[in-house]
This record gives structure tokens, C-alpha cells and sequence, in this order.
């Protein structure tokens, strides 16, 4: 399977029709090129733009969505389409789209763990709370966002669920750089997963992107690292390696805290 990670710069003086436009004649690129195509978090506002959060927002089969499908069926190709600020029933969440190769919603995930310490997206965004998973051919991927990728149990929760892969789109501050490569990798090997985690560049709100998109193999090796601008990182993946892993170091198979019932006092 091939993998093509779009590093999108978001630039706050483009308006978001460009961007969105821009977006998908980068998709469009990749036909011929990758299996599965994915953009990185909210890069429809910026992710730290938390004031144009609500101006910035769309429901689900909004322009970002039906721009986005049609990038998709034209490229031909799986796309996770990053994730946008999806407005229903007066709240506001930040949700990704899954599109088929033929331009159908496939999946969406609301990201569950929002990031601000009680304030921006963390009082701004109502919480997801779903796990989601979606089957590819050959492979099936579980759907995290940026901030989830500190919480280990949600990894945990989509292995349970049939992963074999995950897809994390972000906007990541380049000051925690390095925070983002070992929980890239963390999440990759104690799950025996592929990760591939998609970030931005350029400047949310005063805040510069790491970009720094990488793709983990499950034995936590990196296998392609962007740099910090706007870029297309491109990489294959083997769906075997991660059966081939996990047999071979059988560690899941070992789990004990979080499989058994606790006991009650």
C-alpha cells in the first residue's frame, strides 16, 4: 500500500476557498501515486486560530467535505481529509472525514481529547466520543487527532477494535517537536502498528508548525520524516509486516490491565 502524507502550509492570509482549492489540486497529484492520501488537522482555520473557530465552521457535508470527495474520487485514492470544524446542533466539534476512492464518506471522527487547559479548542470544541475505525483494503486504520496521541488507552481501544494502523492528523507546535516523534514512535511500537501522523506547516495564530510528518513501522522504525515546510511525504507500506510482527514478538498477546474485569472492593 502506498501512503502519501500532504504537508499543507496554512497561510492565515489565504482565504479558505484557495486553500481548500489548493488542497485538493494537491490530492489530485497524488493519483497514480498512493492508495491513501492524508492532510493533517484543521487546516481549513489553523489550529491554534482558535478565534476563528466558529466563523470557520461548517456541518459535516459542508464545502470542505464536498470539495474534498471530489478530490478523492478524481484521484482515485483513500483520503483522510484532515480534520475541520464541523458545527451541528449549536456545537462545535473537530472532525475528520474518511473518503472512499469514490467520493463517499466512509467514516468521521470527532477527536475526543481536546487540547487548550481550559482554553481555546478545550472550551471552544465539545468532545468526540467514539472510536473509529475504518477497513482498507488489505489494511484496517484507526483515527486519532493530535492531542489524542498522548493518551495511549485510545491506541489501546482501536487495537481492540481491529487496527493495524493509524492515521493521526495534527497541528503540533514546533517547540514540542520532539514530544511528536516519540509518541509517534511510542504509539507505534508498544501497539505493533504502522503510525502515520500528519502535521502542518507554517503559522497558526503567532504559533509555529513542526510539520515533521513521519510514518512508524511496527516495529517503531521510522521509515520517512518531512521536513518543517510544506511538503509531500511519500512511503510504502507492507499490511504483512504488522502480522509478521506481532507474531514474531507476541507482547498483546501478554496484556493484562485493561483486558480483565477489575476486581471490586
Amino acid at each position: 500500500m502506498r501512503a502519501s502524507l500532504i504537508q499543507i502550509a496554512v497561510d492565515p492570509d489565504e482565504p479558505v476557498d484557495a486553500r481548500r482549492a489548493r488542497a485538493a489540486r494537491l490530492v489530485r497529484e497524488e493519483s497514480g501515486r498512493a492508495d491513501l492520501v492524508v492532510l493533517p488537522e484543521l487546516w481549513t482555520v489553523g489550529a491554534f486560530a482558535s478565534d476563528l473557530f466558529a466563523a470557520g465552521s461548517e456541518p459535516l457535508d459542508g464545502p470542505t467535505h464536498r470539495v474534498m470527495a471530489g478530490a478523492a474520487r478524481d484521484a482515485g485514492v483513500w483520503l483522510h481529509a484532515g480534520s475541520f470544524v464541523e458545527a451541528e446542533a449549536g456545537a462545535l466539534y473537530n472532525t475528520s472525514l474518511v473518503l472512499s476512492p469514490d467520493g463517499e464518506l466512509a467514516a468521521s471522527y470527532r477527536k475526543i481529547h481536546r487540547f487548550g487547559f481550559d482554553e481555546g479548542e478545550a472550551v471552544l470544541m465539545a468532545a468526540g466520543e467514539d472510536l473509529v475505525t475504518v477497513d482498507l483494503p488489505h489494511l484496517t486504520v484507526g483515527v486519532g487527532t493530535c492531542y489524542d496521541l498522548r493518551f495511549p488507552e485510545l491506541f489501546r481501544g482501536l487495537v481492540d477494535a481491529g487496527a493495524q494502523a493509524f492515521v493521526v492528523p495534527a497541528g503540533w507546535p514546533a517547540r514540542r517537536r520532539a514530544h511528536w516523534t516519540l509518541l509517534a514512535r511510542a504509539r507505534a511500537v508498544e501497539n505493533q502498528a504502522y503510525v502515520l501522523a500528519c502535521g502542518t506547516a507554517g503559522t497558526h495564530a503567532g504559533v509555529e508548525q513542526a510539520g515533521r510528518s513521519i510514518v512508524v513501522d511496527p516495529w517503531g522504525e521510522v521509515l520517512a520524516e518531512a521536513g518543517p515546510g510544506e511538503e509531500v511525504l511519500r512511503v510504502e507500506l507492507d499490511p504483512g509486516r504488522v502480522a509478521t510482527t506481532r507474531e514474531e514478538f507476541p507482547a498483546l498477546k501478554d496484556r493484562v490491565l485493561g483486558v480483565r474485569t477489575p476486581k471490586r472492593a
